[in-house]
């Protein structure tokens, strides 16, 4: 357990140093290239209901869980450092949030020069919705928005199920990095999914059905969670942790989604703005519920403050995680 501890804290140095590096082979990357190459092959042998967006989940976790035990074992035969080197490796891979801050600064940079042309393109770049009638507050509100979402399911998450594999291949006698490496890939491909084809529109809603429900399971646990860190990374930066709590009992099931809107809404309080709102997107307009209703919009400033929390709740969690390792080595 002491080198699963020593992977999870390297990687996430790693992470907020380098970010997430592009490159042709990115795991995540070839994740994506797989799910399309298979839905291309299962819609037109007509596969496009519910049991083919089944039969895509189970050949994609299946292909690219196999892939990595494959790799492990042959390099864990070679040399064990090779072997936890991969491990490192993938691990760090499969952390997203230090690029997540990169493009929100590339945002609250815009603003500040009060270019919005720039800071509607640099915003496109990191959500799905329509970005061209978006003033000031309503890219502070986009940009917060992703930030708490992408918290849990970029980062929280995948630490989250890192320590579940671990704890699991700790009881049953298996490599605790393996395994634990093994879930956080799991989760990586069920959030890639859910992105690529769990969207709720005519073309996906039947077929990115089995793809959104194993990402929403994965995110239940995470999200929930996240009240905890988002509230010490609150007390640390002397914002209204009591308030973000108090927002987030409140508002965090309002959302379609049972997880979206619980680090959401506890910004929101923290912070003392609103988001959510009734929000445009390229196939249509959407009502969604205010979160933290009665606070203002957010300003470019709050981007920032955002950006510190979720930073501080990050350092918090991972230590967290790191500590429970550590006692069970």
């Amino acid at each position: 357990m002491f080198e699963s501890a020593i992977i999870l804290f390297l990687a996430f140095i790693l992470d907020l140093l380098l970010g997430d590096p592009r490159y042709r082979f990115h795991p995540i990357r070839l994740i994506g290239r797989c799910i399309s190459f298979f839905t291309h092959i299962l819609r037109r042998a007509g596969l496009d209901g519910r049991w083919g967006g089944v039969v895509l989940v189970m050949m994609v976790v299946f292909i690219f869980l196999t892939a990595f035990l494959a790799s492990g074992l042959v390099l864990h035969r070679i040399n064990i450092l090779l072997s936890l080197g991969f491990d490192l490796f993938v691990c760090y891979s499969c952390l997203a949030l230090k690029d997540l801050f990169y493009h929100m600064d590339r945002v609250n940079h815009a603003l500040k020069g009060d270019n919005l042309a720039e800071a509607r393109k640099a915003i496109s770049m990191v959500v799905g919705r329509e970005v061209r009638f978006l003033d000031e507050k309503g890219i502070s509100r986009a940009a917060i928005e992703t930030m708490a979402e992408n918290f849990v399911d970029g980062f929280l998450s995948p630490i989250f199920w890192y320590l579940s594999g671990g704890i699991l291949g700790y009881i049953f006698g298996l490599s605790p990095v393996m395994t634990a490496v093994v879930f956080m890939l799991t989760f990586k491909v069920a959030s890639t999914l859910d992105s690529m084809v769990g969207y709720k529109d005519s073309e996906f809603l039947e077929f990115g059905w089995a793809g959104a429900k194993l990402d929403d399971i994965m995110n239940f646990i995470p999200a929930r969670l996240s009240l905890i860190f988002l509230f010490a990374g609150a007390w640390f930066c002397r914002l209204e942790a009591s308030d973000g709590i108090r927002v987030a009992l409140r508002d965090r099931l309002k959302h379609d989604s049972p997880n979206a809107a619980h680090a959401e809404s506890f910004v929101a309080g923290a912070l003392g703005v609103r988001l959510g709102g009734p929000t445009v997107y390229p196939d249509g307009h959407k009502d969604k519920p205010w979160l933290g209703k009665g606070g203002p919009d957010p300003l470019p400033q709050h981007i920032r403050r955002t950006a510190a929390l979720l930073t501080r709740s990050a350092w918090v969690a991972v230590g967290c995680i790191i500590f429970v390792l550590v006692l069970l080595a």
